[in-house]
């Protein structure tokens, strides 16, 4: 019988996951690493993948809801693998897979490079946006991003590249949500030669908009429906007044129907009910079967 190896340095056991998610629900994960390098995230994959354990990456934890019993094996969170080059005479722009999507819209605006100003009221990282191809105000991913640098767990020492027209990308959708691979870094091309004051003024007013209309200031994944085009979700739920109806802790935001909130102490069973409650009168009233956006882990 083989022995277990020896975990490599910087994982730990039963960490909880509330402070890891922007809902702040979830359990504990089994195992949980925070890779600071994308050697460090290669020792730690490679390492699951020879334990039999799971391994699933999270990045700012927008698009997540995680069961209250928590998630089995090798949780990594990627939120540490920071940092950006940005081309302004070409338009080139790459950033590694846990940049933040709003500050690499910030710094490409700077640049005068256009392509990106939806993004800047996604809370979420360049990994996530092109895993689930994010997307807000018009604007998406899919548009602009021209290949992804992946790792497979099981041939975690052989990084590979995938361009976009490999990633499968459809409405909030991509390739990569299927099948066990992990983001390393992203490359877009963006437009090049605009004045950047008049880019970020572009920026600022539609991170504006959502603010003033979103309930950034409460625990949220973002928008937790697919619009059902050219239905908008948050409006047909609107229209059955169930604007602040609550399970628990979790309510239907009173600002804008398709967010849910945890209002204090909200445990993710409360919201994965909510959820399928506010699904249910939809169908039973519209006729029309909401999808979530929000990617349910450990249920």
């Amino acid at each position: 019988m083989i022995a277990p190896c020896a975990p490599p340095s910087g994982l730990r056991q039963a960490i909880p996951l509330q402070p890891y998610t922007t809902w702040k629900v979830g359990g504990a994960a089994e195992w949980f690493g925070e890779p600071a390098s994308d050697e460090e995230l290669v020792a730690m994959a490679a390492w699951a993948w020879r334990e039999g354990l799971v391994l699933r990456c999270i990045g700012a934890g927008s698009n997540l809801l995680i069961a209250d019993s928590g998630l089995e094996g090798l949780t990594l969170c990627n939120r540490r693998l920071q940092g950006s080059w940005i081309e302004a005479g070409s338009g080139w722009v790459e950033a590694a897979a846990g940049e933040p999507i709003p500050t690499l819209a910030r710094k490409a605006a700077r640049g005068g490079l256009s392509g990106l100003e939806w993004a800047v009221g996604i809370p979420g990282t360049v990994g996530g946006a092109a895993v689930m191809n994010a997307g807000a105000q018009g604007g998406c991913t899919a548009e602009w991003l021209h290949s992804v640098r992946v790792l497979d767990p099981a041939r975690p020492e052989q990084p590979f590249e995938l361009e976009a027209r490999e990633l499968e990308f459809a409405y909030r959708h991509s390739r990569l949500q299927q099948e066990p691979l992990i983001v390393l870094s992203a490359r877009f091309r963006l437009e090049p030669g605009h004045d950047p004051a008049a880019i970020s003024q572009r920026t600022s007013s539609n991170l504006h908009s959502r603010t003033s209309t979103q309930p950034y200031q409460q625990p949220s994944c973002g928008s937790v429906f697919r619009n059902p085009e050219p239905q908008k979700a948050g409006r047909l739920i609107e229209e059955l007044g169930l604007k602040g109806l609550r399970i628990g802790a979790a309510e239907v935001s009173t600002l804008h129907a398709n967010f849910i909130v945890n209002t204090g102490d909200a445990s993710a069973a409360d919201i994965d009910t909510l959820i399928r409650e506010v699904q249910r009168r939809v169908l039973a009233h519209h006729g029309i079967a909401l999808h979530p956006e929000v990617k349910r882990l450990g249920f």
